[in-house]
């Protein structure tokens, strides 16, 4: 009697390929905004009195728009890796439209809102939030598609006495 899942896309499902994913693209985000911002010596956003709501609207709606992608590619069989490209455009796109909102949102006026946006949008920081959307995307597509199994101890195989 064989022990494997008994799945066409692989032995991880697709819900539980994009729970893994998306945490691992928040620790992208946040890890990789941090060091840019380390590396440059510049604040994420520069902008005085703007305060923390813009990062967290961005992180937040950037975050939606990364499991809405990606689950959109997931839950098709065979899921394509050119969904990864996609999720990095959706994370793209709703960072820096959530940065827009969150400025908004805190009282500034468009012209503001925008400048912000667009630095966003024009700098590493825009690069390195389309990179971890790519990488993260990639992961969770390589988690339905691949057919390994768990690691084992050599204690396990039950064919190895």
């Amino acid at each position: 009697m064989s022990t494997e899942p008994q799945s066409t896309g692989g032995p991880v499902r697709p819900v539980t390929a994009l729970v893994f994913a998306t945490v691992g693209y928040i620790a992208l985000l946040i890890f990789g905004l941090g060091m840019t911002s380390l590396v440059s010596g510049q604040d994420v956003i520069a902008t005085p009195g703007l305060g923390q709501a813009p990062g967290i609207v961005a992180s937040l709606v950037s975050t939606a728009a990364f499991a809405a992608a990606l689950w959109a590619t997931v839950r098709r069989r065979p899921a394509s890796f050119w969904g990864a490209a996609w999720t990095a455009v959706a994370c793209f796109a709703g960072y820096v439209g959530g940065v827009w909102i969150g400025a908004l949102a805190t009282g500034t006026d468009l012209a503001i809102a925008s400048a912000v946006a667009g630095r966003i949008a024009t700098s590493w920081f825009g690069l390195v939030i389309g990179a971890a959307g790519f990488v993260a995307g990639w992961a969770g597509i390589a988690l339905v598609r691949t057919r390994a199994q768990r690691p084992r101890w050599p204690w396990e195989d039950e064919f190895d006495e």
